[in-house]
């Protein structure tokens, strides 16, 4: 039996622990074909994952995971071959990522994960701040009758940096010392697909549109041997809280087959099948 770990990174509120927690339900509750089967679960508490998986399906919003509440996921899984593989990925919480942006510090053992070969980078798809330019400033301020000038100068805060600039960051820092380790592969999910799905764009044409530094970056940045594939991600099947949407959360309670919500975009290809960009990185 080989041992494959992957490391499941993405800023706060990304959907990381949304993801865990759909993905937990389909392999054990079985209630459609999956190309990963489980086998038994090595480490993790069966209690967390039964929790956030038992919030899932009563479709309310999972609790964030905090800086200290980041929890070890090992399991036995088995790919379609037939080969059992053991698969390691970490819950860990949005701020240890962003701590990586902003303090330029990482934890020890965060930094022993993110070694992983397997790469799953969520990107929330409706809740990307993007550059603001100065031109655009001017024209919306024209348009609206003011005047521009004499505004105090804030100071820099890495915090409020585009979403496309922290994210590009994190994977420069997967190809330096202490964390380079080769070639690797990487699923970008873009989670709550649902949300943008109506732009008509697949998700590498929503990529290079909204993020188009990090769509170049993925292209011409990353070191020989990396393969990179972009998935939509709908784990959720709707807004739980939006009160213009409210209807989605007991839409999604009366569903009788509660993996029916779960919808993964891979080009022209749709599935309910949230393993596949788990598989797909374990090559």
């Amino acid at each position: 039996m080989s041992e494959k770990a992957v490391v499941v990174m993405g800023l706060p509120e990304s959907g990381k622990t949304t993801f865990l927690a759909a993905l937990w339900h389909l392999v054990t509750e079985r209630e459609i074909d999956t190309k990963l089967k489980f086998v038994t679960l090595r480490a993790g508490e069966v209690r967390h994952l039964n929790a956030i998986a038992d919030i899932w399906r009563n479709a309310k919003k999972q609790e964030r995971t905090g800086v200290d509440d980041g929890r070890i996921v090992s399991m036995t899984l088995q790919l379609e071959s037939g080969q059992q593989v053991i698969v390691t990925f970490p819950d860990l919480a949005g701020e240890s990522f962003l701590e990586m942006w902003e303090r330029r510090e990482c934890d020890v053992v965060v930094a022993d994960m993110l070694k992983s070969t397997g790469v799953l980078l969520f990107v929330h798809a409706d809740k990307i701040t993007e550059p603001q330019w100065v031109i655009d400033e001017k024209l919306e301020s024209e348009e609206a009758g003011l005047e521009r000038g004499g505004d105090p100068i804030q100071a820099w805060d890495p915090r409020n940096s585009p979403t496309q600039v922290q994210l590009t960051d994190l994977l420069q820092t997967l190809q330096a010392e202490p964390l380079d380790v080769g070639a690797r592969r990487l699923a970008v999910i873009l989670s709550a697909w649902d949300k943008v799905e109506a732009e008509m764009l697949s998700p590498q044409d929503y990529l290079a549109s909204k993020l188009p530094l990090l769509a170049q970056y993925l292209r011409n940045g990353l070191g020989a041997g990396w393969q990179v594939r972009i998935y939509g991600v709908s784990a959720q099947g709707g807004d739980y809280e939006d009160k213009v949407a409210k209807g989605d959360a007991e839409r999604l309670r009366d569903m009788s087959v509660p993996s029916h919500r779960v919808r993964v975009i891979d080009g022209d290809s749709e599935s309910r099948d949230l393993t596949e960009p788990l598989g797909w990185v374990l090559g």
